[in-house]
């Protein structure tokens, strides 16, 4: 695969980013609480990202869907416009901030994976057990979601496969 130098650089700040996320939430996972020292480390790598994802905490927007039978999860942030599936091991969200600008090399993470991240180290989400049922109609609700939204964000006339 052939990476150019600017997609390279991005690359790397990205890994940074996520490794700086990944050690606060360590420490979180451990104290049980933010320090202001997290807060500082978090906001010099995310910057007004950081308030978003502390926002959707605080009204506690980040939810885990549980199946019953099989212990399965998803992960969702409830955004300003809609609910978003994250997916935070890839890092993935399916929010349009990560479709034009985490993608593109705009901007870092969207706050929806921030605050997923922050949420699970500090056991801060709702957990909502489902049905075999219920979760395929949520994913499949989802997936609508996603899918419409990529439509308009491509605009009319753009090219279907």
């Amino acid at each position: 695969m052939f990476i150019t130098g600017l997609a390279r650089g991005r690359m790397m700040v990205v890994r940074g980013e996520l490794e700086e996320l990944e050690e606060v939430c360590s420490e979180l996972s451990e104290l049980g609480y933010m320090r202001f020292s997290h807060l500082a480390r978090l906001y010099r790598a995310f910057g007004q990202r950081l308030a978003g994802a502390l926002e959707a905490l605080r009204e506690r927007r980040v939810k885990r869907y549980v199946l019953r039978q099989s212990g399965r999860s998803t992960w969702v942030v409830v955004g300003k416009t809609g609910e978003y599936m994250v997916m935070p091991r890839a890092p993935y969200c399916s929010c349009d901030d990560f479709y034009f600008r985490v993608i593109d090399g705009e901007a870092r993470l969207c706050y929806h994976i921030i605050a997923q991240r922050l949420a699970e180290c500090l056991n801060w989400f709702d957990v909502l057990e489902l049905t075999e049922e219920e979760y395929e109609a949520l994913v499949e609700e989802l997936k609508k979601v996603e899918g419409r939204m990529a439509r308009e964000a491509a605009g009319p006339g753009a090219g279907h496969d």
